[in-house]
């Protein structure tokens, strides 16, 4: 394997969570638990987590363009997406959850239903945990669903899971990206 390949591989397997799973599972709820160390301290990991137009996947949006999205982190805020109208419409807009408590630096907790749960007559909490590890920040989310749906539990939360589990990846990898030290600049003669 050359050293760019090795490198790569490496760079891939840091950034993935260190653990990510459907924790617990009944007829009308699941539990999602992602979690991760992230060498970044947790300002960083913060600054990364509340601009989601940097991290989350535009496949997983209304509009098919992350930069759509953004985090209002105060209590009442929303994590939210702007749907562009044609000429003459007023702009549409998705709240994807809303913001119920952030200790910035620390927690950021939100609760609603994601993607295809939006439909269903659902509550859902996700908190988003940071805590400094030495020279890292260590990461967690739990998204609990519980509530009255039409999607079976069974089919349903492995795709949430995987969904969520691409997007906190993301996450952890553009958080640690962020901390990697500026490249000099070349020297000009």
């Amino acid at each position: 394997m050359r050293p760019v390949t090795v490198l790569l591989a490496i760079a891939c397997l840091a950034s993935a969570p260190a653990r990510a799973e459907v924790i617990e599972q009944s007829e009308t709820s699941f539990v999602i638990h992602f979690e991760s160390d992230v060498a970044a301290t947790p300002t960083q990991v913060w600054n990364t987590l509340v601009a989601p137009q940097g991290w989350w996947s535009k496949d997983h949006t209304y509009s098919g363009d992350a930069s759509n999205l953004f985090i209002d982190s105060q209590a009442t805020g929303c994590f939210c997406e702007k749907i562009p109208a044609p000429e003459g419409q007023r702009m549409g807009s998705v709240e994807h959850a809303r913001v119920i408590a952030v200790l910035p630096g620390r927690m950021l907790r939100m609760t609603g239903a994601i993607g295809p749960l939006q439909s269903e007559a659902v509550t859902a909490t996700l908190t988003i945990a940071l805590k400094s590890s030495g020279d890292s920040t260590h990461l967690s989310w739990n998204y609990v669903i519980g509530g009255a749906m039409r999607l079976k539990v069974a089919d349903v939360a492995p795709q949430v899971d995987k969904v969520l589990g691409e997007q906190f990846a993301g996450l952890v990898a553009k958080a640690g990206a962020a901390a990697l030290p500026a490249e000099e600049p070349t020297p000009r003669n």
